[in-house]
């Protein structure tokens, strides 16, 4: 911030310039009148000692008139070059006040309106964190700067929950729903961190966060495994069966908390079946995850203003949901033209993945420092089914802003 200040500081000197410049310029004016005045004086007194001189007869006619032209030369070589006299309708306070005031409503009008806070915050998230504390303490300062931006309490409040935060972060899990319009995966999440934010013990308000998830979203990740584990604690073993047996469809087969969840729905199955129940041997049926194809290709207009080194950022996001990307790939603008695919392999988290989303939206952004957040290109599709199998051609042909 030290070089905005100084350009500022910079501006403001040109500007009281403009005020300045007349009042000294009216200083040196004043002298000038002064002494052109001083000189008159001088004149004056002149021809009165040679009046006097001539009334005692120490001078003639003659003498008197040439001593009259010699002051007269004498008065015009004095004030010769003086400018005339300047009369200021104004009067001489107003530009000093003026230079004061400039400076001093400028600074306030900014301090009010201007956005230097995002200007720090946008030069601080150009490099990276030093740690996961410095991390969050931006999130924090985002959120304050950008109060209705869903993106930025999502992600401050996955911070959270990454310094076992729970309580913090289903305040902000809760601030990104109503911001994001009750999407299920963040109320899904906001669930989550209730229940850890009290100790693991279920609650009405937690039921119904996680039944209007799976309302919204019957495939719902984070609500269904939450669902399975207060089925289980309450002794219902078949829902909790049901709820873990419909989590293990819709993950993919390579996600690593498979095993954990198979081992969970056959304790739930041994517990049912010592109570007298029935455990259903259906199997589920499988969920083919999404797979969508990419091709990348830089427009005519960019080629020659990015460099090969460059990140390139292709990933998916959800059209109707939260901001986090689903789906991400990073190459290089010297590997383009190129065609990548995102699939659920591709997940960022595994509650965020492209087939539980219907609609979905592609972007490439070209971004030098490597931020996939920001960058200086950018590309976007039109919104698509995450179950599109044709190839889909992206351009990136804009600024991004």
């Amino acid at each position: 911030m030290i070089d905005f200040w100084m350009a500022a500081g910079l501006l403001l000197l040109v500007a009281l310039s403009f005020l300045l410049i007349p009042v000294l310029r009216g200083r040196r004016a004043q002298s000038e009148e002064d002494r052109t005045a001083l000189n008159v004086a001088l004149y004056q007194e002149r021809i009165a000692e040679l009046q006097a001189q001539q009334e005692e007869g120490v001078l003639s006619a003659a003498q008197l008139d040439g001593g009259r032209a010699e002051a007269a030369r004498e008065l015009l070589a004095d004030t010769e070059g003086s400018s005339a006299e300047r009369v200021s309708r104004l009067g001489k306070p107003w530009p000093v006040l003026a230079a004061i005031l400039v400076p001093v409503l400028a600074l306030g009008l900014y301090l009010h309106f201007g956005a230097s806070d995002k200007v720090e915050l946008a030069r601080e998230f150009s490099q990276p964190p030093g740690s996961l504390a410095q991390m969050t303490e931006r999130l924090e300062r985002a959120v304050k700067a950008q109060p209705d931006s869903a993106e930025s309490a999502y992600f401050l409040a996955r911070t959270y929950m990454a310094q076992d935060r729970p309580a913090d972060a289903a305040r902000m899990f809760e601030r990104a729903a109503k911001l994001a319009g009750r999407q299920p995966e963040l109320l899904g999440q906001w669930a989550q961190a209730l229940y850890f934010a009290g100790n693991k013990a279920w609650s009405p308000q937690i039921q119904g966060i996680a039944e209007e998830a799976l309302k919204l979203n019957p495939r719902e990740v984070t609500s269904l495994g939450l669902m399975g584990i207060n089925a289980f604690e309450s002794q219902h073993f078949d829902q909790a069966v049901s709820y873990w047996t419909r989590l293990l469809a819709v993950l993919p087969p390579n996600d690593p908390s498979r095993e954990a969840l198979e081992g969970g729905i056959k304790r739930a199955g041994d517990k049912l079946v010592q109570n007298g129940g029935k455990l259903e041997t259906t199997q589920p049926m499988a969920v083919p995850g999404a797979r969508m194809k990419v091709r990348v290709a830089l427009s005519a207009s960019v080629q020659d203003k990015v460099q090969p080194g460059d990140s390139v950022f292709v990933f998916a996001r959800a059209v109707s949901g939260p901001p986090a990307p689903l789906a991400v790939k990073r190459i290089t603008v010297a590997d383009l033209p190129l065609e990548v695919e995102l699939s659920d392999a591709d997940a960022m988290m595994p509650q965020l993945k492209l087939s539980n989303f219907a609609e979905v939206q592609l972007v490439a952004r070209v971004s030098r420092a490597g931020q996939p957040t920001a960058g200086e290109w950018v590309g976007r599709s039109q919104p698509l089914p995450s179950s599109v199998t044709a190839t889909q051609a992206l351009t990136i042909d804009r600024p991004d802003q």
